[in-house]
């Protein structure tokens, strides 16, 4: 199904989650529809065009939402890339390509990519029996070591810091079952993220580099600075390294590249992820051209947009009360409404669950210290409760 008018495009959607829910939500007025596959109770839902139900693994439901639409994205890693190569040599338009998907899919093979394109990263080994996680403990050395399953990891699932002396005295202690990667650890000064935009035609652009914080329980961004407090070289050489991980994998499409900032202030590559993502939610309001608004230009073939910074931004994630599972209301929505610059964001999620992302919020300010301050009141106003 081809449509010749490059202004109405229907554009499916793999994975009708929160990230597909803000691209519906940031371009309808672009005169687009989307389809989308997924559960029925997805964010989604209530925004599609179509909506097939179904899982993100199943090949024939993959190729029911291909016939329907012009062009193809995903909002989610964890799908059936073998159909999609398929789809892709039938001469179905796919964006990021599934050779992408591909190399990202499986962390083992993204990390072998870096180290083959000379893109830096923390050393690596990887592992699939017992006798090789001790091999690797030996080989890395280090009192503590990070272990993430090659496959099926997201927000913090499948990624642990595990003492090696721990494992070398009893095996049990194995983080992992699944082929895994066991990396150095690496102390750091903070954690950034520099989401790209590439699109068919090479053109590619950054948007200012971010840090982040994380639940140390969770492994989840709580608060996003943006820009991030970096020295003029420090956050050149961090977009440089961006830019050239993209082009390596030939990737069109929004990027983020999640980096580590050592103390030695040495700038490694933590992941990729390949599609929009949490540290570039604050886009929708404080940069000129939103990562997903991004993407759908670079679907439909429209000319990038600004990604410059309109105003500095903090975003915080709103997670699911660690006390309850159920129907729930945000409580202090109606004081942070109230207040200049703050933006929320709900994603429709029917039940709330302990450390759910439930929403976000961005709050923009003059300053990066006034959005700060800004942003502490509104994090101390709202919590989820029991509807």
């Amino acid at each position: 199904m081809k449509n010749t008018n490059p202004l109405r495009k229907t554009i499916g959607i793999i994975g009708g989650g929160q990230l597909g829910r803000m691209m519906i939500e940031e371009s309808l007025r672009l005169n687009n529809d989307f389809n989308i596959l997924d559960a029925a109770d997805c964010s989604c839902a209530a925004l599609a065009k179509n909506h097939i139900i179904g899982k993100l693994t199943d090949g024939d439901a993959i190729r029911k939402l291909a016939e329907i639409s012009d062009v193809l994205t995903f909002e989610i890693e964890h799908i059936d890339v073998d159909t999609l190569m398929q789809l892709e040599k039938e001469g179905k338009e796919i964006i990021p390509s599934p050779q992408v998907l591909q190399i990202i899919q499986d962390k083992g093979i993204q990390k072998d990519f870096f180290k083959t394109h000379q893109i830096p990263t923390a050393p690596f080994i990887l592992v699939e029996n017992s006798e090789d996680w001790i091999n690797a403990i030996h080989q890395l050395g280090g009192e503590k070591l990070v272990a993430k399953t090659r496959k099926d990891g997201y927000d913090g699932k499948g990624v642990t810091i595990f003492k090696s002396a721990d494992v070398l005295s009893n095996s049990q202690l194995i983080p992992f079952n699944s082929p895994s990667l066991v990396e150095v650890f690496i102390p750091c000064q903070k954690e950034i993220s520099v989401m790209v935009a590439r699109d068919v035609h090479g053109n590619i652009k950054t948007w200012p580099v971010v840090e982040m914080e994380f639940d140390p329980n969770a492994n989840l961004v709580t608060f996003l600075d943006c820009p991030a407090n970096l020295s003029l070289e420090m956050e050149h050489e961090a977009r440089e390294i961006a830019l050239r991980t993209i082009e390596k994998l030939n990737g069109v499409g929004v990027y983020a590249v999640e980096m580590f900032l050592t103390n030695e202030n040495q700038i490694l590559v933590n992941e990729v992820a390949p599609r929009p993502h949490n540290s570039g939610h604050h886009t929708i309001e404080a940069c000129y051209t939103s990562q997903f608004e991004q993407l759908v230009r670079i679907l439909m073939g429209l000319p990038l947009g600004s990604t410059d910074l309109i105003q500095p931004a903090v975003m915080m994630n709103l997670l699911g009360a660690d006390d309850f599972t159920g129907t729930y209301r945000l409580q202090g929505l109606e004081e942070v409404s109230a207040i200049e610059g703050v933006y929320v964001h709900l994603y429709g999620k029917k039940e709330s669950k302990p450390m759910r992302k439930m929403g976000h919020i961005t709050v923009t300010a003059a300053t990066l210290n006034a959005a700060k301050e800004k942003a502490k009141q509104v994090s101390k106003l709202v919590k989820f409760i029991i509807e």
